[in-house]
């Protein structure tokens, strides 16, 4: 089966910029090493940076849909669904995502490039839970914050997946994301007598899940 032009011009893009550098590679050198035409390339791209990177526009729609999907009780689940639809997008790169952060280390613009697309995630982040907080005092800096540390947690799960410390990132991002829900949902004094339970994701037996439920009642 002939590999489709918008494939064969990110493969050429990742080994030209391997092989001569990225300000030394040219759209003409990519298009031809792809075996496309100046115009192909500008048809699937906008530049040549827009090779390598994932289809960013397409994946912040999908975010977006999910998060609109969710009601004022299942908002930080449809959250932590959100963050995990963007990491799951890179691993199933594979080889390709680990290529992207061995050149984007290395070339200023690229890492702009890719400062510039998390900036667009966490403001999407900011504004669905600044609407979910509504607005009580102080609502404003803490949706900043919240959504500062769902991209930081993204983040730091994807760099230990891209360097390959992490065995199962999936399950690495839910245990992030349990920790940043903690630290925003927690009540500085207990408001009344009963107990909250919230459970993101676990991939334990459910009778593990329920003992730690259990156990965590008995010790409040």
């Amino acid at each position: 089966m002939t590999t489709p032009a918008r494939e064969r011009l990110v493969d050429a893009a990742f080994d030209l910029f391997d092989e001569r550098g990225f300000e030394q590679t040219t759209a003409d050198d990519i298009a031809d090493r792809a075996g496309v035409g100046r115009t192909t390339l500008f048809r699937h791209y906008r530049s040549k940076e827009d090779v390598i990177f994932p289809d960013h526009d397409r994946l912040l729609a999908a975010v977006k849909e999910r998060l609109a999907t969710s009601s004022a009780d299942t908002a930080l689940v449809a959250v932590t669904d959100a963050v995990r639809l963007v990491l799951m997008r890179y691993v199933e790169e594979g080889d390709r995502a680990r290529r992207r952060y061995r050149i984007t280390s290395r070339v200023a613009a690229l890492r702009d490039r890719e400062i510039a697309s998390v900036a667009r995630y966490q403001r999407l982040f900011r504004e669905f839970i600044a609407d979910w907080m509504g607005p009580a005092p102080g609502a404003a800096l803490r949706a900043e914050l919240m959504a500062s540390a769902v991209v930081s947690a993204h983040n730091h799960v994807l760099r230990r997946w891209l360097r390959r410390d992490a065995k199962d990132p999936a399950a690495e991002l839910d245990a992030a994301m349990a920790q940043v829900v903690s630290l925003f949902t927690r009540q500085a004094e207990p408001t009344g007598t009963g107990s909250t339970v919230l459970v993101l994701h676990d991939h334990r037996d459910p009778e593990a899940v329920a003992a730690a439920v259990r156990e965590a009642l008995r010790n409040a």
